[in-house]
């Protein structure tokens, strides 16, 4: 990280078709991208990997995002151009772990294992929380360097609910939520199953779910698209819903709330999973087997209904640190500097997700606000 002041994710208001909002945030972008892609670029030099090779593997998945959703493709030429770099570049964004891990099996599992894109997250029901609105967020643990290659896009759409989502420049989405009260974020996850098969990128399936009007159709998204490796996926909605889909590549298992609660780090929970693959990721990412239940012992020890500032304060948790649930920025297991990079609470009848970059360093949280549609059309 540079020495300068930790400075807030920037927000991106985009509209129109997908190539045009493409362009447009490629231009707004262009710094972050061009620094996202010298960071994974100089990652790939390490490891010995050439970028035509690597480009020639992302272009390999183009035809995969296609037949799943054509708008992806084209939104990612506009970036593309937009930010002035290579197609396949814009693609390697968005399909990152699937690009990089799917070349050799037994490479990719050792990749996994250096760089676990980790994670703690927790939704709250209105029958927890103080004033009866659900609360969803997570710590998003991965590399330091990202606190400066995040933004917020604010995608207005013609087809659908309009979308908040908190991205790595470059990328479609990653966690948010959408007009229509859905929320979603997304924790790491490791089995013996992983990368055995092709499957669609999971970023873009976290964009297709936050596309949605029906929790049902997000769900069916997450729940039962193929993936190339395992994922763990919280979804929840406004009105009250929330459920916690850990996902190998080819079968997904439900975990649901408890008293109101659900929390999830990186280890499988589910009994019936447990009993059908083997967890391969506490090797590299120990931490989890508390980091939850810190979480989880955090919320239960508040007297009465629970409020955004009550799981803020969770996810400051600082106990076993640097291993714990607020992460600074220290070296992890395979080398590599990693860290919470942003800390994300959101409150979907809201439509208002507050952010803080590199929390373990800075508490200064900024507001971004995307009005559901009803609340919109109200107004109007």
């Amino acid at each position: 990280m540079s020495s300068n002041p930790i400075e807030p994710f920037p927000l991106i208001d985009l509209a129109g078709p997908p190539e045009e909002r493409g362009r447009a945030y490629g231009r707004a972008a262009k710094a972050r991208v061009h620094k996202s892609l010298a960071h994974y670029g100089a990652q790939l030099a390490g490891q010995g990997r050439d970028a035509g090779a690597v480009r020639a593997m992302a272009r390999a998945f183009v035809p995969r995002i296609e037949a799943f959703e054509p708008d992806f493709v084209a939104e990612m030429r506009g970036i593309a151009e937009g930010a002035d770099v290579a197609f396949e570049d814009i693609v390697l964004v968005n399909c990152r772990t699937e690009v990089l891990q799917l070349a050799k099996r037994a490479e990719a599992l050792e990749a996994a294992r250096r760089d676990p894109d980790g994670c703690t997250g927790a939704i709250i029901l209105p029958e927890a929380s103080a004033d009866g609105t659900l609360i969803h967020g997570q710590n998003w643990d991965w590399k330091s360097e990202c606190a400066e290659t995040g933004v917020v896009l604010r995608i207005r759409r013609e087809d659908g609910p309009d979308v908040l989502t908190f991205v790595e420049a470059g990328g479609l989405a990653r966690c948010g939520l959408n007009a229509a009260g859905i929320a979603i974020t997304a924790n790491y996850l490791e089995s013996d199953r992983d990368y055995t098969q092709e499957g669609v990128p999971l970023s873009l399936l976290r964009r297709k779910a936050l596309e949605q009007e029906q929790v049902a159709l997000a769900f069916r998204i997450l729940y039962g698209t193929p993936k190339s490796g395992s994922n763990n996926l919280m979804l929840s909605h406004a009105s009250g819903f929330g459920i916690d889909i850990e996902c190998a590549p080819d079968e997904s298992f439900l975990v649901q709330p408890e008293n109101g609660v659900i929390v999830h780090a990186n280890h499988w929970q589910s009994p019936v999973a447990l009993a059908k693959l083997k967890d391969t990721g506490l090797l590299s990412t120990p931490d989890s087997v508390y980091r939850d239940r810190r979480v989880r012992a955090a919320l239960d020890a508040k007297q009465g209904g629970l409020t955004m500032d009550d799981l803020r304060e969770a996810f400051f948790d600082d106990w076993q640190t640097p291993w714990s649930v607020c992460r600074p920025p220290r070296m992890n297991l395979g080398g590599n500097l990693s860290a919470t990079v942003a800390m994300i609470l959101m409150r979907p009848a809201d439509g208002v997700i507050e952010i803080a970059p590199l929390p373990a360093l800075n508490r200064d949280f900024t507001r971004y606000t995307l009005a559901p549609r009803a609340m919109r059309e109200a107004a109007e």
